[in-house]
């Protein structure tokens, strides 16, 4: 009887479009009421979109516009500077 291999999720970053575990990635959500957070549990509900936990991966994705196409909407520049200061604190922890 074969042992079955426990299937890892993959997910692109819309940074650097590299294929990586779900588990190291971000998530960054665009919610029903029309905010955007990084969701740190992975499970709240609205479109979410994966970026590694780099800051060049941030600005890689804002200027190939990775985030605005997998959210489906324009992200305006102060958004994206709140999301630097996240991954900031995220990476001293």
């Amino acid at each position: 009887m074969a042992v079955q291999k426990k299937k890892v999720p993959l997910r692109k970053c819309t940074g650097c479009q590299e294929m990586k575990n779900k588990k190291e990635m971000l998530r960054v959500l665009h919610t029903p009421d029309g905010e955007i957070l990084l969701d740190q549990t992975g499970r709240k509900n609205g479109r979410g979109a994966y970026i590694c936990r780099s800051l060049e991966c941030l600005e890689k994705a804002r200027k190939n516009k990775g985030l605005e196409r997998s959210l489906k909407m324009k992200i305006p520049e102060e958004t994206y500077d709140s999301l630097k200061k996240e991954i900031e604190s995220i990476d001293e922890r």
